[in-house]
Formats: structure tokens, sequence, C-alpha cells
């Protein structure tokens, strides 16, 4: 038979008032008191209907996401899944508010995550710079008592609750394993083309990227990083200019964004030039087409909306104290080749970059 919260204040020797309050985290109970109820509940197996004890009391989860604001793809598709997952959100009584800052500017991120210490939301998702001003604003947020989780791109050495997004050094080292093996037997150097080292992402994938070459392709040179700023016309300077200065060059891996960049610095390329071996990151229009015409070579991806509804779950468990189910929450890391790319995708996905 289901254990009841009259079980439990009979158990521990205390009032229903008690167990209410150690229930809903209220002040005004002992440390032994408090011990004792729990020890009361873990006993019985007492399961708290979580759901239920919030539509009783009225209670709304209200959570904030801080997300770049550019034109990057990827970033985009999170928006446009928070903007689906807000629609359904109000049905289970979740609040989302979208703040957006500008891209790889910490003290914009700074005074973002300050503003919800001060109006002090359920929960806050950002996408982390990892850097020790950003950390001391997501420490101060934590011990306001506002639970935070990253998204993509983790802060490391934080206070913050969980991270939501894929493991980005095992995807450094598989565009290694990928880029190593297609250029086998061909002689030159690799370049690398990211965002910013100073988000956590990419400095992971391209230290995995890195040493997985160094393991497992010794010899390659590996030419020093380019950042890009995640901006397409900047991306394709860098591009332009490697290309007409280096003639060997033997692949490029691009781990942040700016593909529509890289992808007209490519097809700008001398037709009687070896065009480089190219492994990018995120699935998109502009990625899909140039996979189809043999301009980039693989695409590895994450899936925005798993990303999304993996944060809310993550921010509601954060709220309510329960456990997060790991599985339900892991993000793949997906590979595409021009074999098993989606036919619809250079039709659907929006070019956008």
């Amino acid at each position: 038979m289901k254990s009841t919260v009259h079980d439990i204040a009979r158990t521990a020797g205390v009032s229903l008032a008690t167990v209410d309050r150690v229930l809903n985290d209220r002040p005004g109970v002992r440390a032994k008191t408090r011990e004792r109820v729990m020890n009361a509940m873990n006993a019985l197996g007492y399961v708290r209907d979580v759901g239920a004890a919030n539509l009783a009391r009225g209670r709304r989860y209200r959570f904030d996401f801080i997300l770049p604001d550019n034109e990057n793809t990827f970033m985009l598709s999170l928006r446009t899944e928070l903007e689906t997952a807000i629609k359904h959100a109000m049905a289970e009584r979740v609040q989302i508010n979208l703040v957006l800052v500008p891209a790889f500017d910490e003290a914009a991120l700074v005074a973002a995550l300050d503003a919800c210490t001060a109006h002090q939301p359920d929960g806050v998702a950002f996408i982390a710079l990892d850097t020790d001003p950003v950390r001391a604003a997501c420490q101060r947020l934590t011990q306001s008592g506002v639970h935070a989780v990253t998204l993509v791109s983790d802060l490391g050495h934080s206070s913050r609750a969980h991270y939501v997004g894929i493991d980005n050094g095992a995807a450094g080292r598989t565009a290694a394993r990928l880029l190593g093996l297609f250029a086998n037997g061909t002689k030159g150097a690799i370049a690398v083309l990211a965002g910013s080292l100073q988000v956590r992402d990419h400095q992971e994938r391209y230290d995995g990227f890195r040493t997985a070459m160094q393991v497992d392709f010794p010899g390659r040179e590996i030419l020093p990083v380019l950042e890009g700023l995640d901006e397409g016309k900047r991306v394709e300077k860098l591009v332009r200019d490697l290309l007409a200065h280096r003639q060997d060059i033997a692949g490029i891996y691009s781990l942040g964004a700016g593909n529509r960049g890289l992808v007209e610095a490519l097809a700008a390329a001398p037709a009687h030039a070896d065009r480089p071996l190219v492994v990018a990151h995120e699935r998109d229009g502009i990625t899909a087409q140039a996979l189809r015409q043999g301009l980039i070579h693989a695409i590895l991806a994450q899936d925005a909306g798993h990303e999304i509804r993996s944060a809310i779950r993550v921010l509601k468990a954060s709220a309510d104290r329960l456990a997060i189910v790991p599985g339900q929450e892991h993000i793949r890391i997906e590979i595409f080749l021009k074999d098993n790319l989606p036919q619809s995708d250079c039709r659907n996905l929006a070019e956008t970059e």
C-alpha cells in the first residue's frame, strides 16, 4: 500500500505541518528533525507526486535562457526550438524568458547573469564563455538559490548544476579520425577554424582534435587556429588568405560556425587546384548543399531540439530536487556523409548563417 504524509508524520513522531515544511523545503525545521523526516520517508519508500504538489500550490516555474544574438545557424535553430518549447511549456506551468546577448561578449553575459540573480527565476540556462568573470557571475547566481545549467558550451570549475550538450572532446577526436583517414596517403598541413577558443566547446573540440591527430596520425602539421568569431565574412577572408598563401593544405576542420564563408572561399578556389578535405560542424542548408557538392566531406551535428528540451527537464528536476535521468539527457554526436544525408535537407533547412 502506498505510504502517505500521515505515515511519515507517525513514523518520524512529528506533526503534519512539519512534514509539509520538509517536503516543500521551507524553513522552520531543525536539522535533526528534518533528518528524522527524511529517514522516515526513505524507510516507508515514500515517492512524492511533485506534479500534484505543484498543481495544488498553483506553482509555476520561471526559467531564463540566455543565448547569443547572432546569425549562427545553430544558434538560430536553438532559438527556434526554444520558441516551440515556449508554446508547449505553458500547459506544464512553465514560463520561459529568452534573453539575447551579443556573441562572445563577456561583459554582456555577466550582466545578464547578474540580472537573473536580481530577479530570481527558478533556473537559468546559458551558453557559457569559459572565463573567470563568468564563473564569478555563475557563483553569485547559484549562491542566491537559482539553479544554473550550461547549454552547448560548458563552464569549467564552476557552480553550475548540470551541462547539456555533446561531449566536445569526443567530437574533436571524431573529426580527427575522419579527416586523418580521408587524407591518408596525401601530404600537407591541416588547418583549424574556430569561432573563439574563449568558449569551452571550441577549446575542447580543438584539444580533442589535436591530441587524436598527434597520436593516430603523427607527422601531420597542424596549423595555428584561425578564429573567425562564427562570422561568415570573417571566415571567408581567413580561408581565402590561407589558400592563397599555402598551397599545401590537405584538410580543414571547421569546429565552429561561419560555414557560409568557408563554403564560398572553397568554391572560389581555382578549379585546377586540389581542394582540401573538410570536416565541419552543424548540419544546415549551407553545409548540406556543400556536402552534396563535395566541398565538405563530413558533418558533425547535434540535435538542437533535444538540447532545449533536455535543458528544460534538467531545470525542472533541479527546481524540484529530483534526480536527473542520464540516459534521457545524453546528447549524441551525429555524423553525416554525402551518402546518408536526408534528401530533404537542401530544400528545407534554412540557409541563414
